[in-house]
């Protein structure tokens, strides 16, 4: 965080002194969580669903605060902690974030990522390729939202370069309210999908309010455009005059001067794709990627194209992006059991695309190669939530598609994932190859009877539908619950 005195800081946030002399400097951390509080850091008391901060300031200052940030005067019996009190304290640290990032705006660069899906993949690889160019800023897991954006923006100092920012919406407005606390630099559009649709209510409403984040971008920024999604081709038409514009694409464009594409994109039993990258003004180089899946060719681009925008080198993204693994837990993760089982843990988000790009890659891995022998696959899949009213629908299509990919074994979980069963057999699955169980609990006795070494099984499903857990504890995960 840029340093700030304590009236310095009630001046940004609107708020009222107690208890601390207005001319402290702050220049640590800000946490809303307690546990994390570490000496000189700023606990923001934020009121949840079940709990309201505030409870925890005085365990917060015993840890070190200097101060809390509340909705109320905290205090120890009759001792006034010291504290700002404002109206709303997620405001408060949004108004916080954002006078500190404008502060700080002149030697830092602020790239902002969303899309349907893929955002947590692009924004660890944006990060892995800027670390060489200096201190890069980025968010833990999918810290997306009113609080994890401005937590993430507050890790920011005089010595950052680069702060990379995952943005998510959950309605329409949710970009334009986190953009307008911190206007990006260079604007990331991935995709518009059918996630979340049964929040948004359509996918046109989502694509709406995806374009929030570019419609934010001031002369000189940068919008990245995937060209290969017409909704988000689209979005060329809202950006404001000065704005420029950077494509990236798995077809060779029509203009290559404003474009990075990938051309001989291939993936083998490995599940790991090759292909050629074509930065502008650059030879084109062989690239084979770390990361598991057809789908991060994408996702892979798109990194590349914030890496040349911010001046690293054709070699360097070369080089990145084929030693790049998964930084966050869940996706696409790769783990060869104890017991010979090959799991791939992707069940911290679904969709219906990156369901789809799950299996499909199940499917090539099981195929095998001239180098591998074919395998058993067997996909573990639960509730893909938040649709809506085409969830039954994009449930029974998934269902179609495994039969289709010759998935030897189909496990549907919970109820919500039934019409995925249901499908398969109408789709002419027979004898063993599909089945539905109730929970979890019955998921894992059937693998644990079924599975035999040599298998590849995918774990995938919303992250409330808590497949991940039973993934890690058939891949032998230290941790797993």
């Amino acid at each position: 965080m840029k340093e700030f005195t304590a009236q310095q800081i009630a001046d940004i946030v609107g708020g009222e002194l107690y208890g601390i002399d207005p001319q402290t400097t702050l220049s640590a951390g800000v946490e809303t969580d307690s546990r994390e509080v570490s000496p000189g850091d700023i606990f923001v008391a934020r009121r949840g669903e079940t709990t309201n901060g505030i409870e925890f300031a005085p365990s917060a200052i015993a840890a070190g605060a200097a101060i809390v940030i509340a909705e109320a005067v905290p205090t120890v019996g009759d001792d006034t902690l010291p504290s700002c009190v404002v109206t709303d304290a997620t405001v408060a640290l949004g108004k916080l974030a954002s006078a500190s990032v404008e502060a700080l705006r002149e030697t830092m660069t602020v790239i902002a990522i969303t899309g349907s899906s893929g955002k947590t993949s692009v924004k660890d690889l944006v990060s892995v390729l800027l670390a060489g160019e200096g201190e890069t800023v980025y968010p833990p897991n999918s810290y997306n939202n009113e609080v994890g954006v401005p937590l993430t923006a507050l890790r920011a100092g005089e010595e950052t370069r680069f702060l990379v920012l995952e943005m998510g919406a959950r309605s329409i407005g949710n970009l334009a309210y986190l953009t307008s606390l911190i206007r990006p630099d260079i604007a990331v559009e991935l995709n518009v999908g059918a996630a979340h649709s049964g929040v948004f209510g359509s996918i046109d409403n989502t694509a709406r309010a995806k374009a929030e984040l570019v419609e934010s971008l001031q002369e000189p920024g940068w919008a990245v455009l995937n060209a290969d999604d017409p909704r988000v081709r689209d979005m060329q038409n809202v950006l404001a005059q000065g704005v420029n514009t950077m494509w990236f694409s798995e077809g060779e464009p029509t203009r290559p001067d404003t474009t990075v594409w990938a051309s001989d994109v291939t993936t083998g039993a490995t599940g790991r794709s090759s292909f050629v990258l074509h930065l502008p003004g650059e030879e084109p180089a062989q690239v084979e990627l770390s990361l598991l899946g057809r789908h991060h060719v994408s996702n892979a681009l798109a990194a590349a194209t914030v890496a040349h925008l911010c001046g690293v080198t054709a070699r360097s993204i070369v080089t990145t992006l084929a030693t790049a693994g998964a930084a966050s837990r869940w996706r696409m993760e790769l783990v060869d059991s104890p017991n010979g089982v090959t799991v791939i843990n992707d069940a911290y988000n679904a969709n219906p695309d990156s369901m789809r790009a799950a299996l499909i890659t199940l499917a090539e891995m099981g195929r095998g190669d001239d180098e591998n022998p074919p395998r058993r696959t067997v996909a573990v899949l639960g509730e893909m939530l938040e649709l809506g009213d085409t969830s039954i629908e994009e449930h029974d299509k998934i269902g179609s598609l495994v039969v289709r990919l010759n998935i030897s074994r189909t496990i549907a979980v919970g109820e919500g994932a039934r019409p995925i069963y249901q499908a398969a057999n109408l789709e002419g699955s027979w004898g063993n190859e599909a089945a539905w169980v109730e929970n979890i609990s019955e998921a894992r006795d059937l693998l644990q009877s079924e599975l035999q070494p040599g298998d590849i099984v995918l774990f995938k499903s919303s992250r409330d539908a808590g497949l991940r857990f039973l993934g890690d504890e058939i891949a032998g995960v230290s941790g797993a619950q």
